[in-house]
């Protein structure tokens, strides 16, 4: 099967020109301008926009709660063709078990192409030296979690330092959820005695103080161990500064930030009644300030990439959040990995806060150079043929009825947007097509990761 995509608008995150991609079986083989080949299939794409599948680096397929069909026809609808999962460890469970029981739930159930983080929840001595043995099951990243404490996630500075002097020697990248435990439980302990339970509180009792301290703690554990890092989730000025400090003082320092961080604010925990529960995810959104500050952030590139931390649990409002009573007993995350592309592009591109090329480097180049996946992310021959034909003209508003993930509300309800994914490529194969999944389920494939990701590429130069 051969595919000829014409006359369309290729943009990467180097270049943007009008030319055509061949593509053979699931490889990119050719791209120029012009191309005189034989193909079983041509796509004329003068208008569009030509883009790699995008690469979303943070979403929880099936783990914490989170949805499996859905999730991964969602992605394919947004026109993100990779999604890299957590593979939480049960106490007792060896890390690499754990990741080969994550990849035995995504192997016949996700419609786009997958990976994994390893994620520690029993720090102990015979857990850490199994980080070096990451790479061998294809696993490139390791998280831990600065919050939680009193649950199997939390690591304490020990814990931390320990898993990254293993990570180092191993080319593993380092990444943590930073938010200081002690703040967070003092705070909730407080606001719950005050009878304050409205999910607003869940921002006072998450205040930018502890995400601020426990990155700048992130990042003193790395510069003792000798260590890259990458920060999870950043939804601060103080933590993303604190990150370009340390990167442009020479050490190998990353972050990310989601398009919610970008997008939305704390007013949406303030709604009435209960509905601000819908929002709830840590950190907490945050004000105004701190969302101009990221999109100055990825602009300039003191953050690598933009995820989407897409959590669409089961149950949703009513059968999961709202049950939660009070803000402390709200589970965290929302859906969000179908609204990325669209995001980006609409509140980052056609406001002119980031180029074309820029959003292709947060979408899906750099987020497949943070985890070592070499032959996605980018339009190139031989990478594998994930492909968008993205029409810029398309207007539409986001809205839970048009949206694949599975559950009963949308966080960006109501949300104008400019451009979609008119047509989705997965190694070559039509998988979305103008909003709708028209894949196969599980036709996804488990895409094994390389050590010594981006991060190393920075390694004390």
């Amino acid at each position: 099967m051969s595919l000829l995509i014409k006359n369309g608008t290729i943009l990467t995150a180097a270049s943007e020109f009008t030319g055509d991609i061949y593509i053979e079986g699931e490889t990119i083989r050719q791209i120029g301008t012009n191309l005189s080949v034989n193909a079983s299939q041509t796509i004329d794409a003068s208008g569009k926009y030509v883009m790699p599948g995008g690469v979303d680096e943070h979403v929880h397929y099936g783990s914490f709660g989170g949805r499996l069909f859905e999730t991964a026809e969602a992605a394919a609808a947004g026109g993100t063709t990779t999604i890299v999962d957590f593979a939480p460890q049960e106490k007792g469970v060896p890390l690499l078990d754990a990741i080969r029981r994550q990849a035995a739930k995504a192997e016949h159930t996700s419609s786009v192409d997958f990976a994994f983080h390893a994620v520690i929840m029993d720090p102990k001595e015979s857990v850490f030296e199994e980080v070096r043995h990451l790479p061998e099951v294809g696993v490139a990243t390791l998280k831990l979690f600065m919050a939680y404490k009193g649950t199997a996630f939390y690591c304490d500075d020990e814990a931390i330092l320990s898993a990254m002097m293993n990570a180092k020697d191993a080319g593993v990248t380092m990444m943590v959820h930073a938010e200081n435990a002690d703040i967070i439980t003092i705070l909730t302990r407080y606001y719950l005695s005050q009878g304050k339970t409205a999910p607003v509180y869940h921002y006072y009792a998450r205040p930018p103080i502890a995400e601020e301290e426990a990155t700048g703690r992130a990042i003193a554990l790395a510069k003792a161990a000798d260590c890259p890092l990458f920060v999870v989730h950043v939804s601060i000025r103080e933590a993303m500064e604190a990150i370009r400090n340390a990167h442009n003082g020479g050490w190998p320092i990353f972050g990310e930030t989601c398009t919610h961080y970008l997008t939305l604010t704390t007013d949406c925990l303030d709604k009435p009644g209960f509905e601000g529960a819908k929002y709830i995810c840590s950190p907490p959104l945050r004000p105004q300030e701190h969302v101009d500050a990221l999109w100055q952030a990825v602009r300039e590139g003191w953050l690598t990439a933009v995820g989407s931390d897409h959590c669409a649990l089961d149950g949703g409002y009513e059968g999961a959040k709202k049950k939660g009573t009070n803000f402390s007993n709200v589970p965290n995350g929302c859906p969000g990995v179908q609204d990325r592309l669209a995001l980006l592009w609409t509140y980052g591109v056609c406001t002119g806060k980031i180029t074309r090329r820029k959003f292709v480097e947060l979408f899906a180049a750099n987020p497949a150079k943070v985890v070592g996946l070499p032959n996605k992310g980018e339009l190139r021959i031989g990478a594998d043929a994930d492909v968008v034909i993205f029409d810029p003209e398309w207007k539409g508003i986001i809205t839970n009825k048009d949206s694949l993930h599975g559950i009963d509300y949308e966080p960006f309800e109501g949300f104008e947007i400019q451009g979609r994914p008119q047509q989705v490529f997965l190694r070559g194969r039509l998988v979305a097509e103008n909003g709708r999944f028209v894949g196969e389920r599980g036709m996804g494939r488990w895409q094994k990761c390389k050590p010594y990701g981006l991060c190393y590429d920075y390694y004390h130069k």
